[in-house]
């Protein structure tokens, strides 16, 4: 048996379907500024309020794979959690997220595989109850039983 698995972290033999996680964050000028930092995409559509005011987003918004980091985030510390193994992600981005909103980023289980240890989550994010954020992701879940 596996003793070291962190709290919090569910393991392919107990994950169902339908399981649902989430969390909510405020997307903050600080976090796009860092993750232009970090990812090197310095588009000034999501750091220079001029240059966005002239854009089809008539203002400035947070790199799309900011928002996904929120899915991530879900997966990496929910559900599975701690020892989740990402193998594939799929996205669409269907609206922009500003400076200032509000994101809930939700993972719901749809497919379990047992014998291979792979979850299929749905995956999406909100913004004031609209979907700014559609995908799926499949993963490796932890298990307490060593392979």
């Amino acid at each position: 048996m596996l003793d070291n698995l962190p709290r919090g972290t569910i393991c392919i033999e107990d994950i169902e379907m339908g399981m649902t996680r989430h969390l909510r964050k405020v997307v903050t000028d600080e976090d796009i500024e860092m993750f232009a930092k970090v990812s090197t995409d310095h588009n000034p559509v999501h750091l220079d309020d001029d240059y966005a005011r002239d854009t089809i987003f008539s203002g400035r918004i947070a790199h799309g794979m900011l928002t996904a980091g929120l899915i991530s985030a879900v997966i990496g510390e929910q559900l599975p959690g701690h020892g989740t193994i990402y193998m594939g992600q799929t996205l669409k981005f269907l609206a922009p997220v500003r400076p200032g909103d509000m994101v809930t980023a939700e993972v719901e289980v749809i497919d379990i595989d047992f014998t291979k240890r792979r979850v299929k989550l749905d995956c999406r994010c909100m913004v004031d109850g609209k979907k700014v954020l559609a995908g799926e992701a499949t993963v490796l879940a932890p298990s307490r039983k060593f392979d």
